[in-house]
């Protein structure tokens, strides 16, 4: 069995963390969903000198990002941000990003559930048609319903990677429990 760890939720160096990571026996990291935030050569050489490897990512779909959002170029600058994680990934080596398409702590829809629901989709079909290219799986995570009202339940996550497309996963994360 593998372990991994992410590091977003940590004020300290990428440097701090995977040589803590690695002393504690990790042999996987998940890194934070911050492209913005790190050099993937520094990084990857980081990981290869620590003998951990780069699992993945998540996004952090705060502030202004949400894939569900009722303004075009909202949604279009997500979408971005998305595929910037995705090849912040590819670049270490990784193997997935976990997406959650709502913003966390957003509690008012943008619009009507099938409306969302249908933004949602058409942002993740783009997404995903970009990790199809670049051999990186995206799963959808359900967060908890008190982070979010669009997607936290495990049945809601599986409907939606159906409609994204056949690779498109789920990533269940026990912390938000509500499977």
């Amino acid at each position: 069995m593998e372990l991994s760890i992410h590091n977003w939720m940590r004020s300290e160096t990428i440097e701090t963390t995977i040589r803590r990571a690695s002393g504690l026996g990790y042999t996987k990291l998940e890194i934070a969903g911050s492209p913005e935030h790190y050099d993937t050569n520094v990084v990857r050489k980081l990981l290869k000198e620590y003998g951990l490897t780069c699992w993945g990512s998540v996004t952090l779909m705060l502030e202004d990002r949400n894939l569900l959002a009722k303004d075009e170029a909202q949604r279009a600058k997500s979408v971005q941000y998305v595929k910037d994680v995705v090849r912040m990934v590819k670049e270490l080596d990784g193997h997935m990003v976990s997406v959650v398409p709502g913003t966390v702590g957003k509690i008012v829809p943008d619009g009507r559930p099938e409306e969302e629901w249908q933004w949602a989709v058409d942002s993740l079909k783009e997404i995903y048609d970009y990790t199809e290219q670049s051999g990186i799986l995206i799963g959808i995570e359900p967060i908890n319903r008190f982070e979010t009202y669009f997607v936290n339940r495990g049945h809601q996550a599986l409907a939606l990677a159906k409609a994204v497309g056949p690779n498109c996963g789920v990533c269940l994360d026990t912390f938000h429990d509500e499977y």
